[in-house]
């Protein structure tokens, strides 16, 4: 089973950022394992971030109007037909890093065949890699509509301010009853000096414990747009050791 982690938080939050600093952390610690990166945020902005302006998505096959980059094979079932298409919208970013993104995702009480079929499909192409990370929507709602996975760590990220931390508390809250007794943790991101003090007390008056904090890079806020900062690379370094992950290369 692939190693999950879920990365969640409002809008702006550095989700994103986040995300793909994360995916270096991951390959330098387990050189060789396979990654896939599922982008289940409405923005689709982790794609953006690698350059890229994904358009299948598995929205697209849900609703017909996906296209394909090869002709459609025969004699599929339904099912072999949504594995098929899932593997047809895969997009290699990196060595053995490959994403793939959601975009719109029904209710759970839709009880559509298609949904099920959608959601066993997407459980065994996660199975298919050593990791899997998922860029989310606010919390783990969205992607618990879409498929039904553990996650073994899934990490909340927040800004160094009374709302964004409040929010947290909520998402904390919301997501609790879908990450399946994996471990939850806050990540303070962008914060400098000044602030640090001021936000023990938020975290204080809603029952937060910090992982770790992440300073601010006055170089991304001027060059955001790939995402890429040694500062948030460096940051995440420093607190791998407190996630419930493997702490060996050779894992």
């Amino acid at each position: 089973m692939a190693l999950s982690i879920a990365i969640t938080g409002k809008s702006g939050s550095g989700k994103t950022t986040l995300t793909k600093n994360f995916v270096k952390v991951l390959k330098e610690t387990y050189p060789g394992k396979s990654i896939l990166l599922f982008d289940n945020d409405l923005s689709t902005e982790l794609a953006h971030s690698y350059g890229m302006d994904v358009r299948n998505t598995i929205y697209g096959i849900r609703s017909g109007k996906h296209e394909y980059k090869t002709g459609i094979p025969s004699r599929m079932t339904k099912q072999e037909y949504i594995e098929w298409a899932l593997e047809d919208i895969l997009v290699e970013v990196e060595e053995n890093v490959d994403l793939i993104v959601s975009w719109l995702v029904p209710s759970k009480d839709c009880r559509c065949p298609i949904t099920g079929q959608i959601s066993d499909a997407v459980a065994k192409l996660i199975n298919q890699y050593d990791i899997v990370v998922f860029d989310c929507e606010f919390d783990l709602k969205y992607l618990h509509q879409l498929v039904d996975i553990p996650m073994d760590v899934t990490l909340i990220i927040a800004t160094a301010t009374e709302e964004s931390i409040f929010l947290a508390q909520r998402i904390e809250e919301f997501s609790a009853k879908y990450a399946a007794g994996g471990q939850m943790a806050l990540i303070l991101n962008n914060v400098n000096n000044e602030q640090y003090n001021k936000i023990q007390d938020y975290l204080s008056k809603y029952s937060l414990e910090v992982l770790g904090v992440i300073p601010r890079d006055k170089a991304l806020a001027e060059h955001s747009i790939d995402k890429n900062s040694k500062v948030v690379e460096d940051a995440i370094k420093s607190m791998y050791f407190r996630l419930n992950l493997p702490q060996v290369m050779n894992w």
